[in-house]
């Protein structure tokens, strides 16, 4: 099994997820996107693509113009039907692959709380997940793309999570942060950070050590199950 992981920010991976599919016997591989190109990618190469999360938005095309070829990229992979993972602003260029508009949300929605579940969502491979907080760190939302079906939702933003049948799953929250990893999270976006009313590190290290040892069985059970149904 191969796995294309496309990354944005260094410090922003696979996490807790890489040794899982390391452990499922996959070779995992990261593209760091703007640095290497992906038009001599083939989007079907690999069993499944993972696109990581980043501090830009997907319509900063003209500041970031790899965005453009990465959002075809995906687009091609998603009409083929095959296992796609997108976390945070993974999840944005799903969306944006997908025909649905992404903007601004109300507000950033950064820090650690629990999700809404639909109905289809408590009975999805999320659903391990249960009450359990989720870390979330985003500014921007996206519509629900035609097709797609809505599994999750917190009081600021309706469409948090979304899959596509079984071979494509959506998050705009991040299950895959580590407490240890998370200390990079609080230097590499420092500036963000220092600039959100009612957000410092201290109080987001306190939140992260207690409530990410609680949340990462459950989010080892959520991603094997749906990489189970996947069939990757």
């Amino acid at each position: 099994m191969r796995t294309l992981a496309i990354r944005h920010v260094g410090f922003e991976h696979l996490d807790l997820l890489e040794d899982l599919l390391g452990e499922r016997g996959h070779d995992v591989r990261y593209l760091d996107a703007g640095v290497r190109p992906l038009h001599d990618v083939d989007p079907m190469a690999d069993q499944l693509v993972v696109v990581l999360g980043g501090p830009i938005g997907v319509y900063e095309t003209e500041a970031y113009p790899f965005l453009k070829e990465e959002i075809a990229f995906v687009r091609r992979r998603l009409a083929a039907r095959k296992p796609t993972l997108g976390i945070c602003l993974g999840a944005q260029i799903m969306a944006a692959a997908l025909g649905s508009r992404v903007y601004p949300g109300p507000e950033k929605e950064i820090g650690w709380k629990p999700l809404t579940f639909t109905n289809t969502g408590k009975f999805s491979p999320l659903g391990h997940v249960g009450a359990a907080d989720v870390l979330h760190w985003h500014g921007d939302t996206f519509d629900l793309p035609p097709g797609a079906t809505l599994l999750a939702s917190t009081n600021l933003v309706d469409n948090q999570a979304f899959a596509l049948e079984d071979y494509g799953l959506a998050l705009q929250f991040h299950l895959e942060v580590t407490a240890l990893n998370l200390e990079r999270w609080l230097i590499g976006h420092t500036l963000e950070i220092s600039t959100t009313e009612g957000i410092d590190v201290p109080t987001l290290r306190a939140a992260t050590i207690e409530a990410a040892p609680v949340l990462e069985p459950l989010a080892l059970n959520a991603f094997g199950s749906w990489l189970d149904d996947a069939g990757v």
